[in-house]
């Protein structure tokens, strides 16, 4: 018996919630601090790290926090191919549970209410992703679910995931795997990168306010 596209969006609702109420429990990144040694190289270690990480972009847990992690446990060479990795494979998550789930359901309203970002996703979608991702402040999942609401197909997705997170991704990193040295030339441009990247967010964000406010009637 097919399920209904609300009943359908109600699940996607309820898993992402659990998800993300699932952190009260506990911590992906406790998890790997505890799990895991610098230089580990275990058979085991590279593809849990990589299944943790997913979990915990699709749970909402900050990602910096998660790439800083790679760059400590890994170095910059392994943990940057496996925050990437981690990052497209959650990125893939949220998609597919999007797109199976939610969908149907969204898909009207967002025509209605999103009509030109729900054309440019479906007509331009690898390009339109790629910029996605490299514009600093917007949120790792709405980019997600925008596209999974529109008819961007998986693999021009994955592709502009994967290619779209590795500026922000190398940076984080390379500050986790240089933190111990905080005054070598790594760690100085990392973090100068980062900051770089938090003023950008900050500048998009009061933008975004100000064209919203600009908008509203009255």
């Amino acid at each position: 018996m097919r399920i209904p596209p609300l009943a359908r969006l109600a699940l996607l609702l309820a898993l992402l919630a659990a998800a993300a109420g699932s952190l009260l429990l506990w911590s992906p990144q406790r998890l790997l601090s505890q799990e895991f040694t610098s230089g580990s190289r275990e058979l085991w270690a590279a593809p849990v790290f990589v299944a943790v990480f997913a979990f915990g972009t699709l749970a909402f847990f900050p990602k910096p926090v998660l790439n800083a992690a790679a760059g400590a446990l890994f170095g910059i060479i392994q943990g940057l191919s496996l925050a990437v990795a981690g990052t497209t494979l959650g990125a893939v998550l949220a998609f597919s549970l999007g797109r199976g789930l939610g969908r149907d359901a969204l898909q009207p309203l967002l025509k209605k209410i999103l009509a030109a970002l729900d054309r440019r996703l479906t007509d331009q979608g690898f390009r339109s992703v790629l910029l996605l991702r490299l514009v600093p402040g917007i949120p790792f999942q709405a980019v997600n679910f925008a596209a999974a609401f529109s008819g961007v197909r998986l693999g021009p997705f994955t592709a502009a995931t994967t290619l779209g997170v590795l500026p922000g991704t190398a940076a984080y990193v390379i500050a986790g795997a240089s933190a111990s040295s905080p005054t070598s030339p790594a760690f100085l441009i990392s973090t100068t990168v980062m900051a770089a990247i938090t003023v950008l967010t900050f500048v998009s964000l009061r933008r975004s306010r100000r064209a919203f406010v600009t908008a509203s009637p009255g």
